[in-house]
């Protein structure tokens, strides 16, 4: 019965060790919970859940993409990079939603930019991109937390 599972893991092995696919994963929770829990702290719509969600999921789905370019290398040609530009293209959608229009104003500009954010170093994580993943995480806690203060002295 649990055969088809360990013949499973068994291919994942070949390609990625099952530690480091936790790694992977957790770093983008570590990495997303920073930005979420700011997002959070200003009371936004979209705050800490949500922001680890979309970049742990998107951390999944990038190791499965090069899980699936691994197996079939040789069967077909394909290309890792298309999983990828599917997740920044739904997680748009997902943005969207945090974006509300009253009037002359927008709200939630900068939300669904994170969301976007989280996405992106997800990705990074999934494919083992961490000092990219770690450096984004970097800049934009820097633009959330400084940047407000700038364009309020300008005059914005």
């Amino acid at each position: 019965m649990e055969q088809w599972w360990q013949d499973g893991l068994q291919g994942c092995l070949r390609v990625i060790s099952n530690v480091e696919i936790i790694k992977r994963i957790l770093c983008s929770l570590i990495l997303a919970s920073l930005i979420g829990l700011e997002r959070e702290k200003k009371r936004q719509a979209a705050g800490l859940r949500t922001h680890v969600l979309v970049s742990v999921g998107s951390s999944l789905i990038m190791l499965i993409s090069l899980y699936i370019f691994e197996l079939y290398k040789n069967i077909a040609t394909l290309d890792p990079a298309r999983i990828a530009a599917g997740v920044i293209t739904g997680i748009g959608f997902l943005g969207a939603g945090a974006i509300i229009r009253a009037g002359n104003s927008v709200r939630g500009l900068t939300t669904a930019a994170t969301i976007w954010v989280a996405s992106g170093i997800g990705l990074a994580c999934g494919c083992g991109f961490f000092y990219a993943a770690m450096f984004v995480t970097l800049v934009s806690l820097i633009v959330l937390l400084f940047l407000r203060k700038l364009e309020e002295y300008l005059g914005k």
